[in-house]
């Protein structure tokens, strides 16, 4: 029988997912002299005004308030801001441990960010090293490295496009061809049943949707007393799980997590030796 392991994909919203704020209130709102409160309103009101997508709006605000105050906006800049960034409880442990969890029982856990933050910020962060890939929004810069032009940007429902270049393999931003062309559900590398996806709110729910329809499994994490949406969630069928966003071992979350890859593991041997048995039949009938 084939001896390769099955590959489990877990992917990450990050703002209130795995961080406990937006990363941007961390330390760059605050370098504008403006609360997080002024920021975000403020660029309601430039989507509203401009009928403009509301990610592209927030990046705009962020360099014209930036330039307005005289803050840098660099790279290097935004990537030290990563820094500040705090994280649920068992946030930086996590990795680790579901890693060796996935080997102990047969499979590869692969983990990815798939965000609307800022992807310079996550890569200055002490948990970018985990990632396999880090989808987000994220600046074109000059040479001498500020931001002239947007690169990437990620919205609610674009967001989809990720789970689609993870189950084909076709992680790279330029390979249109191979992520648009037809792939057989056998030949794809990660199955959307191997799936795992964990979002905070309405802004995941094109991908917990997609990937709880395809079998994989999609949980809401919410601030302890800060259920609503989550709870929302649950009752309109859009996820599998909602749960505290607590990533300590031994919370209700590890635990889900932990049960999803056992699942994963079993159906994967089922499934191999079913076709160890139809090929073993295919071979005696020659």
């Amino acid at each position: 029988m084939p001896k390769k392991k099955p590959v489990v994909a877990i992917m990450y919203d990050f703002d209130k997912t795995l961080s406990t704020r937006d990363m941007q209130e961390y330390s760059f709102i605050p370098k504008l002299g403006m609360t997080a409160k002024e920021f975000w309103e403020e660029t309601d009101r430039l989507a509203v005004t401009e009928n403009m997508d509301r990610i592209l709006a927030y990046l705009r605000l962020m360099l014209k308030k930036a330039a307005e105050r005289g803050v840098a906006v660099t790279r290097d800049k935004f990537v030290e801001l990563g820094k500040d960034i705090e994280y649920f409880p068992g946030v930086e442990t996590w990795f680790a441990r579901i890693d060796e969890f996935g080997k102990e029982h047969g499979v590869v856990v692969e983990h990815y960010v798939i965000s609307s933050g800022l992807k310079e910020i996550i890569e200055g962060s002490s948990v970018y090293k985990n990632f396999k890939r880090v989808y987000a929004c994220e600046f074109l810069y000059d040479h001498n490295g500020v931001a002239v032009w947007l690169k990437t940007a990620v919205n609610y429902t674009n967001k989809t496009q990720f789970l689609f270049r993870i189950n084909k393999g076709s992680l790279d931003l330029y390979e249109d061809a191979e992520l648009n062309g037809y792939t057989e559900e056998e030949k794809r590398r990660v199955p959307f049943r191997n799936m795992i996806y964990i979002g905070d709110g309405m802004t995941d729910v094109p991908c917990m949707k997609l990937v709880k329809l395809n079998k994989g499994q999609s949980i809401a994490v919410f601030r302890r007393r800060k259920k609503d949406t989550a709870e929302r969630l649950i009752k309109e069928n859009r996820v599998d799980y909602i749960t505290e966003a607590n990533y300590e071992e031994g919370s209700e979350l590890d635990l889900i997590v932990k049960t999803a890859i056992e699942k994963i593991a079993s159906e994967d041997k089922l499934a191999r030796l079913h076709q160890y048995h139809l090929k073993s039949i295919k071979e005696l009938s020659k």
